[in-house]
């Protein structure tokens, strides 16, 4: 391993350590190889240097270097870390992906807009402009797992509120249309989730961001931010199902959640399935603290204690797609084997049964000691 100045950086070399924004976003995982479009995120987050793996790379003679007597660069055999990073390169290699990037910051700037617009006091908003770039962008993907896959590709964007909000968005929507909800329903639902957490911009961003432990008073403060939004939305002329959306998001169906400490007969549907989505989106982005979850990993935690806090048909509904949507899908595990997806077990959705190259089949609801650490 050597560290490397960010200019010295070239496309195929491989990260031996997180990249990190200076604020400490992570921008790739270790075994990562370089792209010129992460190489380019680095010198727009101003990353100073990284840390590459050294057997992968021929190095640059120093000056008065005799190169002839240089040893040869051995070809990196393939790693664990290439495989995990296969899916995250192609997708970040296709052309879809490209145009799904442009339209996604256009998305977050019209958002960063309205979010402003609305702050600053103003009584109306281009609701049918945000709407159709929302949809817009939700069309430019095929399938659900083209959908996640996209979103997850997106993480190094800057404005982590703004991003959080659009994807939430995406997701309710998606959620909707599994509902079969009518159009203009789906359309209500996609806005009330990317505007359910705009009390956020009321928040310092000292304690919106901070990376270490809130403090009693920090996080008092933090509890506050659906009041603040449904403050900020209240006397704007958009269906109250928004505005209940952006009060109730954190309400939980046994009256653990706040401001209000509301049981299910008092809460939202809309602020229901908003709280589905506004929590598998936190769980499946980095923090500080810890790399991403994997969709199994946060399946898990539903299925461990959700059916208590959230609403149970939109959960199973949630749970169920987003298991299939990762039926035959390449996964790794906690021991570092790689095997497919072959059957879902409908009673534990996050432990399903795998197949190994080999042909051995592994039922991971009977052997408990094994879970799903990545998908490929």
């Amino acid at each position: 391993m050597i560290k490397i100045s960010i200019k010295d950086a070239q496309i195929g070399m491989v990260a031996a350590e997180p990249i990190k924004t200076p604020l400490g976003q992570i921008l790739a995982l270790p075994g990562t190889p370089l792209t010129r479009q992460l190489i380019n995120k680095m010198k727009l987050y101003k990353v100073g240097s990284i840390s590459i793996q050294t057997p992968s790379y021929a190095v640059a003679p120093q000056a008065g270097e005799n190169t002839a007597k240089r040893d040869k660069v051995k070809p990196v055999p393939k790693t664990r870390a290439h495989e995990m990073v296969t899916n995250i390169q192609r997708v970040q290699a296709s052309e879809e992906f490209l145009g799904f990037q442009l339209k996604y910051l256009t998305c977050i700037n019209q958002i960063k807009d309205t979010f402003g617009k609305i702050c600053a006091g103003e009584k109306s908003f281009d609701e049918a402009a945000l709407l159709t770039a929302v949809i817009d962008l939700s069309s430019s993907c095929g399938t659900t797992i083209e959908t996640f896959d996209m979103l997850y590709n997106m993480r190094t964007i800057a404005d982590p509120l703004y991003s959080h909000c659009l994807n939430v968005g995406l997701i309710t929507r998606m959620i909707g249309r599994w509902l079969h909800m009518e159009k203009t329903d789906v359309n209500t639902l996609t806005i009330a989730g990317v505007l359910h957490d705009i009390g956020k911009c009321k928040i310092p961003d000292d304690v919106l961001n901070k990376p270490d432990k809130l403090t009693d008073e920090e996080f008092a403060l933090i509890k506050k931010h659906p009041q603040f939004g449904f403050d900020l939305i209240r006397d704007l002329q958009i269906d109250s199902r928004i505005k209940r959306t952006a009060l109730m998001h954190h309400e939980r169906c046994d009256g653990s959640g706040y401001p209000s400490q509301l049981d299910s007969s008092l809460i939202d549907d809309f602020a229901m399935i908003t709280a589905i989505a506004d929590v598998y989106d936190a769980m499946t982005a980095a923090r500080r603290y810890r790399a991403p979850l994997c969709p199994f990993a946060v399946i898990s935690s539903f299925e461990s204690e959700g059916f208590t806090k959230y609403n149970t048909k939109f959960l199973l509904l949630f749970l169920k797609k987003l298991a299939t949507t990762y039926q035959s899908n390449r996964v790794m595990l906690n021991d570092s084997r790689f095997c497919n997806i072959v059957m879902l077990n409908p009673h534990e959705l996050s432990r399903p049964i795998v197949r190994f190259d080999d042909g051995s089949i592994l039922d991971l609801s009977t052997n408990r000691e094994f879970f799903i650490k990545s998908v490929m």
